[in-house]
């Protein structure tokens, strides 16, 4: 039997629901993740998305095991800079970020925050920690990669053969928030 979680948006309007265990559960350092972390968090209304060390928590699913059941038009993205090759979808009714994906992904990066009280599943590892200052300190209680490891990439390979290299399309709002 397949587990699955519901999980909402931090006023309840937007709703998904998540098939099966994450692919993996990740800390970004990126400075792409940080920045937007930062962004993101500024609007008014949303809770914190960076972590006390300045990553961002994801829990990466395959798309087709992730669906949305409540109000997807007030979905929209938000991209860093016009060139950008992911974007960052927030839920507009509450500014609560949803999920990152990148531009011909099979997976989404969904917010840890979305699930409540902070009870989504620890990260396994961090990724992107060559992106951080010289001064920050990381703990060693979870790998810190400086980059994406192979362990990681091959995940990612998995989930997309067993997904039978499909990328679905998912479906936002019109237009872009300026954050």
């Amino acid at each position: 039997m397949t587990r699955s979680i519901e999980l909402a948006c931090a006023c309840g309007d937007v709703r998904l629901v998540v098939e099966g265990p994450p692919i993996v559960s990740a800390e970004c350092h990126c400075n792409s993740c940080r920045a937007a972390g930062a962004r993101l968090q500024a609007l008014p209304g949303t809770r914190p998305v960076l972590e006390p060390n300045g990553g961002t928590r994801y829990l990466l699913y395959r798309k087709d095991r992730v669906r949305f059941s409540g109000e997807d038009k007030r979905l929209k993205a938000f991209r860093l800079g016009p060139e950008a090759r992911t974007r960052r979808v927030v839920a507009t009714c509450c500014n609560a970020p949803v999920f990152l994906e990148f531009q011909g992904g099979h997976w989404l990066s969904l917010y840890a925050g979305l699930w409540p009280d902070r009870a989504a599943p620890l990260p396994e590892l961090r990724t992107m920690t060559g992106d951080l200052p010289e001064t920050a300190e990381l703990d060693d209680r979870i790998p810190n990669g400086k980059r994406q490891s192979l362990s990681f990439f091959a995940k990612l390979l998995g989930a997309w053969i067993a997904m039978g290299f499909r990328s679905p399309r998912i479906q936002v709002a019109e237009g872009e928030l300026d954050v």
